[in-house]
């Protein structure tokens, strides 16, 4: 990216008040985030794969204090949820859930200078859509991070594969999560916003966004977690709260990652 771009960039930043949507959006999650982990739990119930393991994988990310937050939340939601749970309050919940991802919708539409033209149920069924995908696709990509080892053993073994070619995967079952993240990320810059005859969005020009959110997310996450582990104690200052408060500034975090992806995608899409 060219200085011309970055400093346009810039001031997108600034005239589409990025911080101000990003707390929005931090909100839609706070609210989504709990609902989801209950349609993820359940669906987890069909695969007979231990909680415990691909739920620690997926917030080995977060700081320690957040982790035990969300662990006890976790614990609470599978003592307590079933079958009959998942068939009865699917629909609600999976309502519920894609809530965050409905918030995004609207601040990818923001970010590409695009009019919302659809209907709030084409785009709720687009959020629930997506909200499913996601869910599956957390599960597959956790699975190849937390089995991928065992799995590759076995038929290596069976194959009678060289070294080499088990080291190849090694490196290849920690990338396929990334590279996984990024088209994820493309995908929803690429179908959230509302169609424009005008403008027709293709998948290579959302990629450039999907790899910032992707890379600028897990740094970001990975320095957060440090700072708050080794040099930040918000349990002193919130108490019981410390937490919560710590999760709020992930999630906005996150956010501000998500809708700068959305702006790198709409300075290309549709510059003003």
């Amino acid at each position: 990216m060219n200085k011309t771009k970055i400093y346009k960039l810039y001031k997108k930043i600034q005239k589409d008040q990025v911080n101000a949507i990003s707390g929005e959006l931090t909100y839609f999650l706070i609210l989504s985030i709990f609902p989801f982990l209950i349609f993820f739990l359940n669906i987890l119930n069909y695969t007979g794969i231990p909680h415990e393991i691909l739920i620690s994988e997926l917030i080995i990310t977060l700081p320690e204090q957040t982790q035990q937050l969300l662990n006890n939340i976790i614990k609470e939601i599978s003592h307590n949820s079933s079958g009959t749970l998942l068939s009865i309050s699917f629909i609600l919940t999976l309502w519920t859930g894609s809530i965050g991802i409905t918030a995004m919708i609207r601040a990818i539409n923001k970010a590409y200078n695009i009019i919302e033209n659809r209907s709030y149920i084409k785009i709720k069924l687009i959020s629930l859509i997506f909200t499913i995908f996601l869910a599956l696709l957390i599960i597959i990509v956790l699975t190849m991070l937390v089995f991928g080892q065992i799995i590759g053993n076995k038929i290596f073994v069976y194959f009678g594969v060289s070294k080499f070619f088990k080291d190849f995967w090694e490196i290849i079952r920690k990338v396929i999560p990334l590279i996984a993240m990024i088209l994820t990320f493309a995908m929803l810059y690429k179908i959230a916003p509302a169609q424009q005859k005008n403008l027709k969005i293709k998948l290579k020009q959302t990629i450039p966004g999907a790899v910032f959110t992707t890379i600028g997310w897990i740094i970001s996450s990975h320095i957060f977690s440090l700072y708050i582990n080794n040099y930040a104690n918000y349990s002193t200052m919130y108490g019981s709260l410390g937490g919560i408060i710590i999760l709020l500034i992930w999630l906005y975090i996150t956010s501000m990652m998500i809708i700068i992806g959305a702006e790198i995608n709409g300075i290309n899409i549709n510059p003003i």
